[in-house]
């Protein structure tokens, strides 16, 4: 027999002994909930997540790290609707998703993370092992919803179906399946059936007599105002709809930005933060509030004092009383529940307030926080199509303007992390969003400090062949920080970095480096590189007055 024919029949029987492994049975199973693309990065212990994707069609993007391979995840889920998935391999590439996976905890986000662990047996040992991890599953659970350590491959099939009702029927937060080596690499043995998506349960409409106690709180309301916050994103329609039947203002949390589109008549925007909007909230004779837990880092203050009847409506029953109590509390999906108290309420709409004034007070509070941020954030807005999807970044040209100064009409269009502000989600978050809706514009918006967590990123979306623009702001490091220390009396330190020339950076990523040196033409240059597509970075100074 030649060396080639045994090398041939080598792979044969390679490819056979594989050919339906735990790891085959597990990507089949996300495979059927209609997941089209994970996210990861191949290693030594993880090939058997890996040999099936491209027979199940699956596309696999690879991150320069993990970290962004969780994020990226984060994107493309707010556009599927669907779990982000993420493989890591065992041990460092797992804890480089660590960051990911706490901001999907905080940000109530649908996350899978699919690992290898050591072989059944070998648990403890400390030998010395590639990539031995002292206990991962614990390591990851302690920021996870859950975390599991599978013994076999039914039970991996199994969480993953967990997993899904989860997703479908309670809060959203990321779950970690650890598979044992060889369990992950041994024949499966799990049925067709049992990978078989499951049906979607019916959606939890609520207790019908607190709906009918919410729905006659609102009937006799003079002043009602709506709050939107993540968990009311799909319920899009049936917000808007309630928001014209009661004549309510709509404000949003920055995760439920765009839930009533911000071009309405009614709404006032994801601007919670601010004082103007946060006095109209608290002095509404009825205040709504529909997916939110209200949390301090979105208000910027330690609660909302409402001083009038409140109505909530949460999937979690943990969420209603929870930074504010709740008069009426409606345990329950936003959108059948809204449908309910609107067949309860009186069919014609309300007249709508006018908010014109209201709406200048808010946008001079927003101008006089700073001024400079404001000035460029509005230039940027200005600049970007109406469909586009931003990804932002914990940096002050997106907390402290473009978030408050960017209209989106539909939920998911600002991909952010306002409770974890995590620095490095921006770019990955935009590769995600781009992969998932190819037919939308998508820009990441970010500062310097942030984009160096992530710069390596610009590899992940040269490769994939992604239309994508970033537009760097550069403040000369971290901005923010270095006025925290001056206002506590500390002398500026590790604060004012060192700078790339970040378009020779990025054309040496294989991407189009822009430079603005004049920010009346920033606007031009990011129509420009939207226009020419591929990957454009377009690099501005930060001015200030």
């Amino acid at each position: 027999m030649s060396e080639t024919m045994a090398i041939m029949d080598d792979a044969r029987d390679t490819a056979e002994r594989y050919a339906d492994t735990a790891g085959r049975a597990v990507l089949e199973t996300i495979r059927a909930y209609g997941v089209t693309t994970i996210f990861g990065i191949p290693g030594t212990h993880n090939l058997e997540f890996y040999r099936p994707l491209a027979d199940l069609g699956i596309r696999a993007v690879t991150n320069r790290h993990e970290q962004g391979s969780g994020y990226g995840a984060d994107g493309w889920a707010q556009q599927t609707r669907l779990p982000g998935v993420v493989i890591t391999t065992s041990g460092p590439g797992l804890q480089n998703a660590m960051s990911a996976i706490g901001t999907a905890f905080c940000e109530s986000r649908p996350l899978i993370v699919l690992s290898p662990g050591v072989p059944l047996g070998d648990e403890f040992r400390d030998v010395g092992t590639l990539h031995e991890t002292k206990d991962a599953s614990a390591m990851v659970a302690a920021i996870a919803e859950w975390s599991r350590r599978v013994t076999t491959a039914a039970e991996a099939v199994e969480a993953v179906h967990d997993a899904f009702e989860l997703f479908r029927t309670g809060r959203p937060r990321p779950v970690h399946i650890e598979i044992p080596l060889d369990v992950l690499e041994a024949p499966a043995g799990v049925s067709a059936d049992a990978r078989a998506a499951r049906p979607a349960p019916v959606p939890d409409r609520g207790d019908a007599a607190a709906v009918r106690a919410a729905a006659e709180l609102l009937a006799a309301a003079q002043s009602p105002v709506i709050v939107a916050g993540g968990g009311a994103t799909r319920a899009a329609r049936q917000v808007t709809e309630l928001a014209e039947r009661l004549g309510a203002p709509v404000l949003t949390t920055l995760n439920g930005k765009g839930t009533l589109d911000e071009h309405h008549p009614l709404s006032l925007g994801s601007n919670l933060r601010l004082e103007t909007a946060r006095a109209l909230a608290e002095a509404a004779d009825v205040l709504v509030v529909l997916g939110s837990k209200l949390g301090e880092a979105e208000l910027w203050a330690p609660a909302l004092e409402a001083r009038g009847r409140v109505v909530r409506v949460d999937r979690s029953a943990a969420q209603l009383d929870k930074n504010l109590a709740a008069t009426v509390g409606i345990v329950g999906d936003c959108a059948p529940v809204v449908e309910d108290l609107l067949a309860m309420l009186p069919a014609d709409d309300r007249p709508a307030p006018d908010l014109a004034a209201l709406r200048g007070a808010i946008a001079d509070e927003i101008r006089a926080t700073a001024p400079d941020d404001v000035a460029l954030a509005e230039r940027i807005a200005h600049a970007l199509p109406d469909d586009a999807i931003v990804a932002g970044d914990s940096s002050q040209i997106v907390y402290l303007a473009l978030a408050n100064v960017l209209r989106r009409s539909r939920p998911h269009s600002l991909l952010y992390t306002p409770t974890y502000a995590t620095l490095g989600y921006g770019l990955p978050a935009a590769i995600g969003a781009r992969v998932a809706a190819p037919d939308r514009p998508v820009v990441a918006v970010l500062g310097d400090g942030a984009l160096m967590f992530a710069v390596n990123e610009l590899m992940t979306a040269v490769e994939q062949r992604l239309d994508l623009t970033v537009v760097c702001v550069d403040n000369g490091g971290y901005a923010e920080i270095k006025q925290n220390e001056l206002d506590r009396g500390i002398r500026p330190v590790g604060v004012d970095l060192v700078q790339p020339d970040w378009a020779a950076l990025a054309t040496a990523f294989g991407a189009v480096g822009r430079r603005v040196d004049d920010v009346d033409a920033l606007g031009d240059a990011i129509r420009d590189a939207i226009s020419a597509g591929g990957v454009q970075l377009v690099h501005v100074r930060q001015p200030r007055t």
